[in-house]
């Protein structure tokens, strides 16, 4: 095969198209662990970056240089469309989004606001647009995202990032319609701004749904599946190939599939080839190296990656990710590595 652009490479791989080598990219790639980013991190807060679109595009085009990946997703924070819904916010190092009000009864529910994303999130929107004009060589896909509605309504109703979400769940478990009224408002919020960032430029869309496994499979397909399906169903006819992306999901696969997305993603905790005969051959699959051995052995990681890759065996439609983040304490010469080195074997022999 002749060979592809990296944007060609990401996007054929996304429809399950024939590619020349495996697309990579790493969650987080976009900051964390590159010195360059650290130094403006040094001089602005995550806010400030992620709404300043120089600033912004300027972060997600960093590992698109220095890590040589084939995607780059965008710099943001997945509380941005919330904060525009009025809600009041900080994002607090080394711990995570606070909500200074948590959303916990109907007057609250009832006051957040619905708004176009071209006028919530304005800035979002232009860096999208910055960064897809720095690619028009291809040299890598444009990746937009969001939070998707449980993994928001978790932060909202906990009111800052939590280990197992009982005060979510517990709203969710006994006030039903209460939670079912904050998941489809945020799902709408969530599809215009997802939408919007396509019009923008975005190429691929990934939804980040982190936390949803914390629920039983019978609670997902209750309480998250027909919020999630709304938005897969709203964005299916931009064409745009989209991402479902979760942890701790063994359980879940399935609904997940069912819920939506052209590529289920998956985390380290099931063996790749596990998860995609369970999702179907009707989809693709994304990920699954443990973030730890980014950080393990040069010997331990080579076997990781070929474990990967043995696993996919060559399929049209895999992306290879980690399972989750790049740790902060990353080296970035051990991410450019597994690019490279995934590129050159799957080019070579087919993914084994």
């Amino acid at each position: 095969m002749r060979p592809m652009t990296p944007a060609d490479r990401f996007l054929a791989a996304c429809r399950r198209a024939p590619v020349d080598c495996t697309p990579v990219w790493f969650m987080r790639q976009a900051g964390r662990c590159l010195p360059a980013y650290r130094e403006l991190r040094n001089r602005y807060d995550i806010l400030t970056l992620a709404k300043t679109p120089e600033l912004c595009a300027r972060i997600s085009l960093m590992p698109v240089d220095a890590l040589g990946v084939d995607g780059a997703v965008m710099f943001a924070d997945i509380m941005l469309p919330v904060e525009a819904m009025g809600v009041s916010l900080e994002i607090q190092p080394e711990i995570g989004p606070i909500i200074h009000h948590p959303i916990r009864d109907r007057a609250a529910i009832d006051a957040l606001q619905i708004r176009d994303a071209e006028e919530a999130t304005p800035f979002v929107l232009e860096a999208i647009r910055m960064v897809r004009q720095e690619l028009r060589d291809g040299r890598a896909a444009v990746i937009g995202f969001s939070g998707a509605p449980f993994t928001l309504a978790c932060y909202l109703i906990e009111g800052r990032p939590s280990r197992d979400y009982t005060t979510a769940k517990a709203l969710m478990f006994g006030q039903p319609d209460l939670w079912h009224a904050l998941l489809e408002k945020l799902s709408e919020v969530v599809l215009r701004y997802l939408r919007a960032q396509i019009t923008a430029g975005a190429q691929v869309i990934q939804l980040f749904d982190s936390w949803v496994g914390a629920l039983a499979p019978s609670d997902y397909e209750e309480y998250v599946l027909p919020h999630t399906a709304a938005i897969f169903d709203g964005l299916r006819d931009t064409g745009v190939p989209t991402i479902h992306f979760g942890t701790g999901t063994a359980t879940l696969l399935e609904l997940m599939a069912q819920a939506g997305g052209d590529i289920i993603s998956v985390d380290w905790r099931i063996p790749l080839d596990d998860a995609w005969r369970r999702i179907g051959s009707d989809r693709g699959i994304q990920g699954n190296l443990d973030p730890a051995l980014v950080l393990a052995p040069p010997e331990r990681l080579e076997r990781g990656v070929r474990d990967v890759l043995r696993r996919a065996a060559g399929r049209p439609g895999h992306l290879f990710n980690l399972g989750h983040g790049v740790p902060a304490e990353a080296d970035p010469e051990r991410l450019r590595w597994i690019v490279e080195t995934v590129h050159s074997l799957t080019a070579a022999t087919g993914g084994i």
